[in-house]
């Protein structure tokens, strides 16, 4: 039996979305409803950051599940994979009623096919790639569509970008191998190394899933891929091996070619960037080499989506670079009181911690840097336990929290945020542990001092623990 796919013709489609507030659900919504879809969706009463770009765009959506929440007219229902017809009582009714369903990841591949489609893949750096995608995109003039992880603020604050119908650039997810229903002819790959262990046991199987992603590119597709990377440039080597017809375009300081990285320097809160292509410096305000990295590719993948950035059009992508903002929790300024700067990361694994930390020293290198780490997942922590805490080198001051657990993980071992601790405390001093991360905003804030920089980290909730140290330094701030 076939596949369900999104309707061919999406002007006036009835389509349902469970799970709407979600950031790839909510963005999917928002690409639909600009195609001419009819959208309502439910979720959870939660309010996240979503809520707002939904109202924006006027699409109903039900808070709470409820059979009585579908559409009598829905003529598809999408569905976020944290969601299925067991225990959701609107997928029941979905399929009761024989409507066709779709994961997230399978429309998202539908949709792809309706356009030149370029994928972002890799362990590290998608979301800061596929947002720096699509400012360079729009600096030069690309009809495109653009979809990213996370809310960016070049995007006014959302996860898409909407230029055109001619391209689609969009950031794809590895686990449990949701990429291959994304349909490209372009892959940017960024990184690959060993993650999501409750999927990937080994490195070789995750390495193998980007090899299978790879191998769906087209007769004369492109494999954008860093040079710098060993699991990439291994991904890149085995295809190679068994595709011919495919092209391969590697960037960073260790490839060949035009866009093999000349100079990296961080310069005046600065990081100065020069490719072999262009005969330009192009300066990015947010901080590590892996940034870098990522606007490298982003410059690839523009240039051969555009035929070559010269002129005009390069000129318009320098000064695109140096604006770019980032996108939220990707070293993210959350706040700055009495000479404390407040920041939040995403990096929740040791080689995005490591660069991330190197990065933020660089940038900053008279700031003293206080990280509080949130570890994600008990599978990833165990499996990487000595990589995590060897990876905090950077930090001036350590303070780390339980782990986050993962409603997708079964986890019975042993180890747990105490754990990390130890083994951190014996590779380095000033480290301390604290349960549950709010609980430290007090010690925290008094603690710091004008030139200092608090990180919050990791794919936990204790960015609510920068919040709360902000609120407490505006508190004691004088006005």
């Amino acid at each position: 039996m076939a596949k369900p796919e999104l309707p061919s013709v999406l002007s006036g489609a009835r389509i349902h979305l469970v799970g709407i507030k979600g950031t790839g659900m909510c963005a999917l919504a928002e690409l639909l409803h600009r195609a001419g879809a009819r959208i309502t969706g439910s979720d959870v009463a939660d309010v996240f950051y979503t809520d707002e770009i939904l109202k924006a765009l006027a699409l109903p959506y039900a808070e709470g599940f409820d059979a009585a929440n579908l559409p009598s007219d829905a003529e598809l229902v999408v569905h976020s994979a944290a969601y299925s017809a067991d225990s959701n009582p609107e997928l029941a009714a979905a399929v009761r009623r024989g409507l066709p369903v779709l994961k997230y990841t399978e429309a998202l591949g539908s949709f792809s096919g309706r356009f030149d489609s370029s994928a972002i893949a890799g362990v590290h750096g998608k979301t800061t790639t596929t947002a720096l995608s699509g400012v360079l995109a729009r600096a030069a003039d690309l009809p495109a569509r653009i979809l990213a992880g996370s809310a960016v603020g070049d995007f006014g604050g959302r996860s898409t970008l909407s230029l055109g119908s001619r391209y689609f650039i969009a950031e794809t997810c590895e686990y449990r191998k949701h990429f291959l229903s994304f349909r490209p002819r372009r892959i940017v790959l960024t990184s690959v190394e060993s993650d999501h262990q409750d999927f990937f046991p080994t490195y070789e199987s995750m390495r193998d899933a980007f090899v299978e992603f790879a191998g769906l590119l087209p007769p004369d597709g492109e494999l954008i891929y860093c040079a710098d990377d060993p699991g990439a440039v291994e991904v890149a080597a085995l295809i190679a091996a068994k595709r011919g017809d495919l092209r391969l375009v590697p960037y960073g300081e260790r490839a060949a070619g035009p866009f093999h990285i000349e100079k990296l320097a961080a310069e005046a809160e600065r990081t100065v960037l020069r490719l072999s292509a262009f005969p330009v410096d192009f300066k990015i305000r947010v901080p590590g080499r892996h940034t870098a990295l990522d606007a490298a590719a982003a410059l690839a993948l523009v240039s051969s989506l555009t035929g070559g950035l010269s002129g005009d059009r390069l000129e318009a992508a320098a000064a695109a670079l140096e604006s770019f903002r980032g996108s939220r929790r990707r070293a993210e300024i959350v706040g700055e009181v009495g000479g404390v700067l407040v920041m939040d990361d995403y990096g929740h694994h040791p080689t995005a911690i490591r660069t991330t930390l190197a990065g933020l020293k660089s940038f900053y290198p008279t700031r003293r840097l206080i990280v509080s780490f949130m570890s994600h997942t008990y599978t990833r922590t165990a499996a990487l336990l000595d990589e995590f805490a060897a990876s905090f080198a950077d930090a001036d001051e350590l303070i780390l929290h339980k782990i986050y657990a993962s409603a997708r993980e079964k986890y019975s071992g042993g180890v747990t945020g105490r754990t990390l601790y130890e083994r951190a405390a014996a590779l380095r001093p000033n480290v301390s542990y604290v349960e549950e991360p709010e609980a430290a905003a007090a010690d925290i804030a008094a603690r710091l001092r004008p030139g200092d920089l608090f990180l919050t980290m990791g794919a936990g909730d204790n960015w609510k623990l920068g919040r709360k140290v902000l609120e407490s330094l505006s508190a004691r701030s004088p006005a």
